[in-house]
């Protein structure tokens, strides 16, 4: 019984900030344009965290691009700057971003 509750406890905890930075991306109009595994306006966000996946920096240039936009890296169609999204928020969204390799 003890291992059950161990087990369904450790499940919670790593899903919860999953869940919570998913409710956060879509809270901040991310999922219009972009989805975890495929491509829909934007690239989806495993192929943006493996492209990414070998830079030490890649947190910081994308919590950049979140909040600044840009274009030219995934194609013709720029990302628009996203001014309702504080530095903290674009951080904790470029983590996740490329934590779902």
């Amino acid at each position: 019984m003890k291992r059950i509750v161990f087990a369904l406890a450790a499940t919670f905890s790593v899903a919860a900030p999953v869940l919570a930075d998913q409710a956060l991306a879509t809270s901040k109009n991310c999922m219009a344009c972009h989805a975890i595994d495929k491509k829909l306006v934007g690239p989806a966000f495993k192929d943006v965290a493996a492209k990414y996946a070998s830079d030490k920096s890649a947190v910081d240039k994308l919590a950049a691009k979140i909040i600044k936009g840009g274009s030219g890296v995934w194609g013709p169609i720029p990302m628009p700057a996203n001014a309702q999204v504080n530095e903290a928020e674009s951080k904790k969204l470029a983590t996740w971003i490329l934590a779902t390799k």
